[in-house]
């Protein structure tokens, strides 16, 4: 697949420290284990809402276990991203007021689909099973998640889809019941808006078909485990068998401007 974008199984971009409530393993210990696995690329995510306040004190964390590792050989590349569902049909994140993305700031937001984001607001997958019991179709349920999803891409700078479709078998539904007009509008919208996409080791997804969607876009795809534990940065048993076959870039994806953490 000529000009594919897949930046490999080198790196493992969302890993969640303590600074996420239901993770186990602090920043330094998924650093130590990125290393350990022989990874060149860590990026250090965390679940926020619009009530986090915390978000000044993790990107200092983050800089000080960067510099108490300067010293290790070889080269690990560490950025920061945060992790925020969509709320609602129109895009809207659950992210801190005044939130700074780029050099300064965190270096990209992932956008999740944890929630289906109706146009009254986030309802749970078991809220969806009844509506849709009710009525509600699967054809609005898909259209709804599609234009949210890339409303949400709109909206927020350095982005990275977190887990795409992982929402899907919560509600009833399969990637196979996504048309090619969701999957061609999602990743036009994905490469328009430079948003990055992850292959989810934790949810093992999205599946083929999305992922060659996106490459034929030119979208660049990165590796996750979404890792709550330091035991699993950088495993990737269903991410290798995903991505089967693909042309891995020669060098890590551009993340941001400024100097590297």
């Amino acid at each position: 697949m000529s000009g594919a974008r897949w930046a490999g199984l080198a790196g493992d971009h969302h890993v969640h420290s303590t600074f996420s409530d239901d993770a186990a393993s602090t920043l330094a210990e998924n650093v130590a284990a990125a290393r350990a696995v022989g990874l060149t690329y860590l990026r250090l995510v965390d679940h926020v809402r619009a009530s986090t306040t915390w978000v000044p004190e993790f990107l200092a964390a983050v800089d000080a276990v960067v510099d108490a590792d300067s010293g290790q050989p070889g080269t690990l590349t560490v950025r920061t991203g945060l992790e925020a569902k969509i709320l609602n049909s129109a895009g809207l994140l659950d992210l801190p007021p005044g939130l700074r993305t780029g050099p300064g700031g965190v270096d990209r937001v992932l956008i999740a689909d944890h929630q289906y984001p109706s146009p009254q607001g986030p309802w749970s997958p078991s809220r969806v099973l009844a509506e849709r019991a009710a009525g509600l179709t699967a054809a609005t349920v898909l259209d709804t998640l599609i234009v949210a999803t890339i409303r949400a891409m709109g909206s927020a700078q350095h982005a990275q889809l977190a887990h795409p479709f992982s929402l899907l078998p919560k509600v009833g539904l399969t990637e196979h019941d996504l048309h090619e007009d969701h999957l061609a509008a999602l990743a036009s919208a994905a490469a328009a808006t430079g948003t990055w996409v992850e292959v989810n080791e934790k949810w093992g997804c999205p599946g083929i078909r999305v992922i060659h969607a996106m490459l034929d876009a030119g979208v660049t795809l990165v590796a996750s485990t979404d890792s709550h534990h330091r035991r699993d940065v950088g495993r990737y048993p269903l991410v290798a068998e995903l991505t089967e076959g693909l042309r891995e870039q020669r060098r890590p994806p551009a993340d941001r401007c400024g100097p590297l953490r």
